[in-house]
């Protein structure tokens, strides 16, 4: 898994890409959980992506948490189709905030 992150109009952008699996999510959720350090806003960018597993989403999950707690916004934006199916068979689509491009959810 690697990551980038950059700051859009005040929002940080995490962009993914690879495999986030059980070998990967400490270091996706260590990267989401500090992002809200300072309460911002987190937009993640899923459309490197190639595969997630349940771990992976779990660490999507507790980001999203963490943004609800400190009352930030997190959102997912251009899921990969692989991300999606996986998102979208445990009814997770519903739960996130979903844009298809990052610059939809920067605008939103």
């Amino acid at each position: 898994m690697k990551h980038e992150i950059t700051v859009k109009k005040g929002i940080n952008v995490v962009a993914f890409s690879g495999e986030i699996d059980l070998e990967s999510p400490p270091s996706a959720r260590e990267i989401l959980l500090k992002c809200f350090e300072n309460a911002s806003n987190v937009i993640v960018d899923l459309s490197g992506v190639t595969y997630i597993d349940s771990s992976g989403v779990a660490s999507l999950v507790e980001a999203l948490q963490a943004a609800k707690k400190n009352g930030s916004r997190f959102a997912l934006a251009s899921t990969s189709e692989p991300t999606r199916r996986v998102l979208e068979l445990a009814r997770l689509d519903r739960v996130f905030t979903m844009y298809d491009s990052v610059e939809e959810g920067i605008n939103a």
